[in-house]
């Protein structure tokens, strides 16, 4: 059983289990949080007719896939299948690493994600999920309201999760705690390192501007989407080829954008498995960074797919 299944139980005392809710966000928080959701959100909306007229370099879409390819797989390999699944395990280094690779696709903190995460397949598509489009009804109204929430209208309800029930490990962990505590920091390096770069090779401040607002913000929003699909899309519409306790589903056209993570029934149907893309033919770019890990000796006791569980879980055809 993963350290996310084990969460809720362990962490509850004689008094009975902790709370799901833990301290709301403060409105000061909200504000901040409502910026680094928005703003670059704003500026996926106008990058289209920016990019026809000005602005948009072979440079820019370079630095915008190098960091969209850093952070997405900070949160695949790291914040998702390593911390919150346990699907492997790996020394300090890269341990940090990971956690700080994630956060810089200000997706949130390692310790907020994992909580929120470990809660979702908790209560997977039922009340206590925080972000399950199928929380207010069937009808098409309520599905389209569902499908907010499970996007990205979660994000900035004030309800924060309770870390100590969800991610006591993580609260214990020294190092992750400075990771998560510095999150501002890897926003700012998020954000910098791409104008910096641009600024650097075209020594020039226009350089600088375009690859902050392309390989920064729009990149942002852009993972931003992919990932929330997962949340949405990915518990709406797509296959199911394997037995859960959800509406979790496969959806192959995301499934290069995400680096595996929207090939979800088959994850929710064996969460600590480390490769997603279980079936032929499909492509999961974050077991391939594990495997490549496994095979430099940076990781250990990765837990890949076994036949016999797969074949348990395989809804008859």
């Amino acid at each position: 059983m993963s350290t996310a299944e084990q969460a809720p139980e362990t962490a509850s005392g004689a008094s009975g289990p902790k709370p799901l809710l833990g301290e709301a966000r403060s409105t000061g928080q909200m504000l901040v949080l409502k910026t680094f959701l928005l703003v670059p959100f704003a500026a996926l909306i106008v990058a289209i007719p920016f990019a026809w007229g000005w602005g948009l370099s072979w440079l820019d879409l370079g630095l915008a896939a190098a960091f969209y390819t850093v952070g997405t797989l900070g949160v695949t390999v790291g914040y998702h299948r390593y911390f919150t699944h346990g699907a492997f395990k790996t020394g300090r280094p890269l341990r940090i690493a990971l956690a700080i690779a994630g956060s810089m696709a200000v997706q949130g903190s390692v310790i907020f994600w994992v909580a929120s995460h470990r809660r979702h397949h908790a209560f997977a598509d039922r009340e206590g999920d925080p972000h399950s489009p199928w929380l207010f009804g069937t009808s098409p109204g309520a599905l389209l309201r569902g499908f907010w929430h499970a996007h990205m209208g979660w994000m900035f309800k004030r309800d924060v999760t309770n870390y100590q029930r969800f991610a006591p490990d993580l609260l214990a962990d020294a190092d992750l705690k400075i990771v998560n505590r510095f999150f501002a920091v890897w926003i700012v390096a998020s954000l910098g390192l791409p104008a910096l770069i641009g600024g650097l090779v075209t020594w020039s401040w226009w350089g600088a501007v375009t690859a902050f607002f392309w390989a920064g913000l729009v990149r942002i929003a852009f993972s931003h989407h992919v990932t929330w699909s997962v949340n949405s899309v990915c518990h709406m519409v797509g296959e199911r080829p394997f037995t859960s306790r959800d509406k979790a589903s496969n959806f192959w056209p995301l499934a290069i954008l995400s680096m595996g993570e929207s090939w979800h029934n088959s994850h929710h149907a064996d969460p600590t498995c480390a490769r997603h893309g279980v079936l032929r033919g499909q492509l999961d770019i974050s077991a391939r960074l594990i495997w490549v890990f496994e095979k430099l000796g940076w990781v250990r006791g990765v837990r890949w797919p076994k036949p016999e569980r797969l074949a348990a879980k395989r809804v008859a055809a």
